[in-house]
């Protein structure tokens, strides 16, 4: 695919008018210590450029008029509204504005989120598909979130989805579980890393065939009983069940209580993502934590970067938050 040009900058219009571009910056704000003559030739080079002028920039003047547009998948799962909230109180530390925008659960809703909202934000931050991305990159910044490399012209923030994985899979191992079973995302779901590397350290550690120890559900909690229900009838044997995200570790836990087993003395529950709700479940939810501020934190940094130097080169790997093992009682 042709790679679409670079959005041009408030340098651009200076080389081109052949002014500084504290000179530009002062016509394009309609400041009266400007000759009009000049003024009129840094807005014909504006327009011949397609320069769009950032309210970041008129922002170190008037704070608190940068404003962000942020796209999350599904508001119905409860981590999008704590990265929602991590997100918000990063940008209002800066006196931004965030517009919040969800996919419904539709992956491919992602494009027409974008469309709609890159003639109303200075930046765009969230989970899209890197295919979705490619035209937009040239008309706003975008900062794509749980991405391991920037697509050309974006920024990212990255998640180390291996670490934490290893985390909470080698603390049930340590545990004396030598029979783990997980529940994975539905067969709609691409992020399957934590799944191979569920699959790694078990064959790292020698504990056999583990594909076979695997179940696919859908990412709720019923969605999770279900898929837990499945693989304790397949696997009896299975000591610890370790769950894509906390709300099918939820689930995992209601289905085997109500199956009559000990959570976690006959079989242990491990979740992923940290979501607040862990800490209200009974047992309380052992989980590998994601750190929603720090990672609202993460993406303001790299909006910041991008809007004031929208050329800057995004080559460099993308900042990485490394999660956390929480030990609770569930496993």
């Amino acid at each position: 695919m042709e790679q679409a040009p670079r959005r041009p900058t408030i340098k651009d219009v200076a080389r081109s008018a052949g002014v500084s571009y504290q000179t530009v910056s002062r016509a394009m704000n309609d400041k009266a210590d400007i000759d009009p003559r000049t003024k009129r030739r840094v807005l014909a080079a504006a327009d011949a450029l397609g320069y769009r002028p950032s309210r970041f920039a008129r922002g170190l003047v008037n704070p608190g008029s940068t404003t962000l547009g942020l796209v999350v998948p599904d508001v119905g799962n409860p981590f999008f509204p704590e990265v929602i909230a991590g997100v918000i109180g990063a940008a209002s530390r800066r006196g931004w504005h965030v517009v919040v925008v969800s996919g419904e659960g539709r992956p491919e809703q992602g494009a027409r989120l974008l469309s709609s909202l890159t003639a109303q934000v200075d930046a765009v931050v969230g989970y899209l598909d890197r295919t979705d991305t490619d035209e937009w990159t040239a008309r706003v910044p975008l900062v794509l979130l749980d991405q391991e490399h920037p697509v050309a012209g974006s920024g990212a923030v990255s998640v180390d989805v291996d670490a934490g994985v290893r985390a909470g899979v080698g603390h049930l191992l340590d545990s004396g579980h030598e029979v783990i079973g997980m529940i994975d995302c539905d067969a709609g779901c691409d992020r399957s890393q934590r799944r191979r590397t569920f699959l790694d350290v078990l064959r790292e550690r020698g504990t056999g065939d583990a594909e076979t120890y695997v179940e696919r559900g859908e990412q709720s909690a019923d969605g999770g009983a279900a898929a837990a229900r499945r693989l304790l009838a397949r696997h009896p044997e299975i000591t610890a069940v370790f769950a894509f995200n906390d709300l099918v570790a939820v689930g995992a836990l209601r289905a085997l209580r109500t199956s009559g087993l000990r959570v976690p003395q006959d079989c242990a529950v491990l979740g992923f993502d940290g979501l607040a709700l862990g800490e209200w479940v009974e047992p309380r939810l052992t989980t590998v934590r994601i750190d929603k501020h720090r990672l609202g934190e993460l993406a303001m940094q790299e909006v910041g970067r991008l809007l004031e130097e929208p050329s800057a080169k995004t080559s460099e790997p993308a900042p990485v938050l490394r999660p956390e093992l929480v030990i609770r009682e569930s496993a």
